[in-house]
């Protein structure tokens, strides 16, 4: 470093002067700026990512002499006279950086991608000493880089493999064929490693106008603007000042039509803390330095109902129009009947259980941009329903959906929360208005305070069984607060009913739910859509059962687990494909030997006198794949060029569980080519058809079947042109098909042969699948689901009962996947679902107004997720693509019901209202029972 400084070359700016990347810079600047604006504005280093500008996150690590900082808190004066590197030049020029993006390709260490060059960054600086790691140094190591995606595990794995592995080439190198069941490497993920995946923030135009949006900071408060016209004059820079007067069409949106109810800027009063009333648009610099507590908004705070006992009290504000008691909706499903349950029962317990609200915590916040393109809108973002933005977009601004064009970014983990609207009006209606880019990229604040969360519950259940351990009879009642609209509410209060009962047969069965309106920000999509909270209550109740009953608790659940040819609560029978047993069944040797361990273990303690207790629990999970008895298509294209090319519009939105890469997977193994014969094109509308949108784990079931479908088509308009069997080996070179069919070969010239049509090729095909299912009517009976995944969790864990902490030693999750289209994948699905129940079970709960960033609002980290071991079942489905199931939500729903249950083995208290904290545990234990 410069032992005298920056050398001061102006008023308030300095001349810097250093190596970035190998290549001398030299700057002049105001020195106190934040580093990582000057890498991602000056220097054109987008591989620097911007996650909290708080230094919580990690993501913006870089190397300053050759040690990890966050940029976003370091001032760039640090820099001169120094050396910098970030993750795009260590993964093309350090050996370390190139050993360590082989590994984490080779691992599949990187889904979403976005924490992905901090922690290449850091993980470089942890190899260059040449001491040997270990697992514990490497998570102490990386510690300060938050990932939402993966749960760490295979991070560890890639950071111990690249100490002794090699560099590129992969073990991919002899070019498998990427069917399904072969666990290939993300075909998207040479740009995560290599620091390249453009997000949201990334791919805005230079000189862009930015948005600034104003927001309530008050639950409940009318409102009125004073003089806009005289802030404009001034603030010089400010191009467009915006408000619910603008908006050219309906200033309504949401992602159930019946239920669209929130406004674009709010009128005359808000209804929750973030909501937005007004927007600035301006030059970057206007808006960097404006400050908008002097922006011209009058507040009169009103009474706000913080939570569902207010909202419910007789006599509560109305907060929505029509939706009387600030009940939303209903949900319920009823079979057999509850006193011949309950006549029937030996042992009967009961019990009430909440959830808090839970934010997604995603590393990249929204952003995005947009501009005008003729007479069209185009919208450029980070989002998981293109289709449903576009639709969404169109009817706020006046247009016809063919009007507006979305293409998704790199999304930068989404979990659900990024299927509603955010920040797309903003920039839309700036652009459209301005006929200039325009883009926006929220602050960890504002993403907190404004998106949609998890839904708090509170959950009272009654459950029966025979002294055999048959369930007898299950009653369910739960309230979810929805916040202030509506948002995803309808969906959750109509599966949590579906699926309460858990995975088990149940002939006497009643399951409420409601969605219940607070002055709360939106609860939406996370994950589950309720069904993790449910989950919460049921498995923790049977094992409340089992222990009243002297059943082993892993029995219980083989004794109840539902069966092909039994009907589930809703009376729908599956002749093949429930897989609940076999996974059950594939934890009876891990459960055994940890619990003989533990007796162990905890008589030894006792003696010693030692507080830590050993404690091992169990918990189940079904899910539904896709919407709860409604329409659900998946579409997909795909054609040949005369160049031989094959190319596969694959509109499947890939937030990290990699869509990209599973869609291939079928469609290449359903056309009988290698995956590596594909170009993809990604979700755009305006070049893909409408994959639906990436929740509910539909995308590898529909949209795989689409796939398949396609390929199927593709394959046999081949073989028809070529006049060969169905055995046939199609191949691809230089602008011909061959066809290989047991001696006879034949060559099809593209060019020479078929016309090309209107999308550019000589063969296309475009096929569309919807799940075969049948609404529920008025007693919730029906077929909601065509395909539903099955989990069973088994963890064990150390309870320090003078501390009340909590230590997990390890995760045994089996998982029916039906077929594996690819286990690395898979795996990674596992451990990332994982990490979020952990977070659910011990530590996370958002409190508007207390906990919007990531330093106060806690999500686990490396040191927090343990060893997991991942065991794939494979019961195949009758509708799946080759017998396939949907993965990515089933994870978290087991999780924090067995952390529960652990806890109680452990120790004798039942905690049941989360997170079980330390201080909650303490209270349980003082007071010798059950938190209240």
């Amino acid at each position: 470093m410069n032992a005298t400084g920056p050398t001061i070359a102006g008023s308030g700016t300095a001349e810097l002067q250093f190596t970035l990347n190998g290549k001398q810079q030299r700057l002049t600047l105001d020195p106190s700026r934040r580093l990582a604006d000057i890498l991602r504005s000056e220097l054109d280093c987008l591989d620097v990512k911007i996650g909290c500008n708080a230094g919580d996150c990690g993501a913006c690590t870089v190397l300053l002499d050759g040690k990890a900082v966050c940029a976003c808190i370091t001032a760039c004066g640090r820099i001169d006279g120094g050396v910098l590197e970030t993750a795009h030049g260590l993964t093309r020029r350090d050996p370390d950086g190139i050993k360590l993006a082989a590994a984490f390709h080779r691992h599949g260490a990187a889904q979403c991608g976005i924490c992905t060059p901090g922690m290449i960054a850091t993980a470089t600086a942890l190899l260059r000493p040449r001491t040997e790691l270990t697992e514990t140094a490497v998570a102490d190591g990386l510690g300060g880089v938050l990932c939402r995606c993966t749960g760490y595990r295979k991070i560890i794995d890639a950071v111990l493999d690249a100490q002794d592995g090699s560099a590129w080439p992969t073990h991919n190198d002899h070019k498998p064929a990427g069917h399904a069941g072969e666990a290939i490497q993300r075909l998207d993920g040479f740009a995560k490693v290599m620091g390249g995946e453009m997000f949201g923030d990334d791919v805005a135009p230079q000189n862009s106008l930015v948005v600034k949006v104003i927001r309530s900071p008050f639950a409940h408060a009318g409102f009125s603007f004073g003089d806009l016209a005289a802030y404009r004059k001034k603030h010089p820079g400010i191009a467009l000042i915006l408000t619910s007067a603008d908006i050219p069409g309906k200033n309504c949106f949401g992602v159930i039509a019946p239920f669209a109810d929130q406004p674009v800027f709010a009128e005359d009063f808000v209804r929750f803390r973030g909501e937005a009333v007004a927007a600035v648009v301006g030059d970057a610099a206007t808006i960097a330095g404006l400050d908008t507590d002097d922006f011209p908004v009058n507040w009169q705070e009103r009474p706000a109902l913080a939570g569902m006992p207010a909202a419910l009290q007789a006599g509560a504000v109305q907060i929505q129009p029509g939706r009387a008691g600030n009940v939303m909706c209903e949900g319920f499903v009823a079979r057999g009947q509850l006193e011949d349950g309950y006549a029937g029962s030996d042992v009967i317990v009961e019990a009430e259980f909440s959830t808090g609200f839970i934010e997604h915590a995603y590393i990249e916040p929204e952003a995005g941009y947009a501009r005008k393109v003729g007479n069209r809108l185009e919208i450029y973002a980070s989002t998981q329903s293109p289709y449903m933005d576009r639709d969404s977009m169109a009817a706020i601004m006046g247009l016809k959906p063919e009007q507006i064009r979305i293409v998704p970014t790199a999304c930068g983990g989404g979990f659900g929360s990024k299927l509603d609207l955010s920040m797309q009006p903003f920039v839309g209606l700036a652009a459209w208005i301005l006929q200039k880019p325009v883009r926006i990229a929220y602050s960890r604040t504002e993403s907190m305070q404004s998106t949609t969360k998890r839904h708090p519950s509170a959950i009272s259940i009654k459950m029966g069984a025979s002294k055999d351990g048959r369930i007898k009879v299950l009653d369910f009642c739960g309230d979810f607060d929805t916040g202030a609209y509506a948002s995803w509410g309808p969906t959750v209060a109509n599966r949590v009913p579906v699926h309460a009962s858990g995975p088990y047969y149940i002939a006497n069965y009643r399951a409420r739910s409601r969605a219940i309106h607070t002055h709360c920000p939106p609860s939406g999509a996370f994950r589950g859509f309720g069904v993790p909270q449910s989950a919460v209550a049921q498995e923790s109740v049977l094992d409340d059962v089992a222990e009243k009953l002297g059943i082993d608790r892993l029995e219980i659940r083989r004794i109840n687990a539902l069966k092909n040819h039994q009907p589930t609560v809703t009376g729908q029978i599956f002749t093949k494909g429930v897989g609940i047993k076999q996974c059950l069944d594939a934890l009876i040797s891990p459960w055994e030997r940890a619990l003989t361990e533990a007796k162990r273990l905890n008589a030894e303690a006792i003696a010693a006198g030692s507080p830590i207790r050993r404690g091992v629990g169990v918990a189940s999970a079904w899910y539904g794949c896709g919407n709860t008895s409604l329409p659900n298509p998946s579409t997909i294209r795909a054609g040949i060029r005369e160049d031989g090319k094959v190319v596969l519009h694959q509109g499947a939105v890939d937030i990290g569980q990699g869509s990209n890469t599973v869609i291939a997977q079928i469609f290449a193994t359903a056309m009988g080519i290698r995956v590596t014969d594909l170009q993809i094109i990604g979700a755009d509308t305006d070049l893909s058809p409408d994959a639906g949108k990436t929740s509910a784990s539909r995308q590898t079931y529909v949209t795989g079947n689409a796939a398949r479908l396609t390929g199927e088509n593709l394959r046999r308009q081949i073989l028809r042109l070529g006049n060969v069997s169905e055995r046939a080996v199609i191949q691809f070179e230089d602008g011909a098909i061959h066809l290989l069919d047991h001696g006879l070969e034949r060559r099809i010239i593209l060019a020479d042969e078929l016309p090309v049509n209107r999308h550019g090729y000589v063969l296309e095909a475009e096929e569309t699948y919807d799940p075969p299912t049948r609404p529920l009517d008025a007693n919730g009976q029906g077929d909601p689901y065509a395909v539903y995944g099955y989990a069973a969790h088994m963890v064990e864990l150390d309870v320090d009962t003078a501390l009340g902490t909590v230590k997990l030693l390890r995760f045994h999750a089996a998982h029916d996947v039906g077929k594996a289209i690819n286990p690395m994948l898979i795996e990674g699905q596992v451990e990332g679902g994982i990490a979020q129940g952990i977070g659910l079970a011990l530590m996370e709960e958002y409190l508007p107004g207390r906990t919007e960033n990531l330093h106060d609002y806690l999500i686990p980290t490396f040191g927090d997720v343990p060893e997991i071991r991942t065991l794939i079942i494979q019961v195949e489905d009758g509708h799946g693509p080759y017998g396939a199931k949907g993965l990515g939500e089933h994870v978290l729903i087991p999780t924090a019901p067995a952390v529960l249950n652990a806890i109680k083995h452990a120790t004798g208290i039942r905690i049941r209202h989360l997170p079980a904290t330390p201080s909650k545990i303490m209270a349980a234990l003082r007071q010798g029972g059950p938190d209240e």
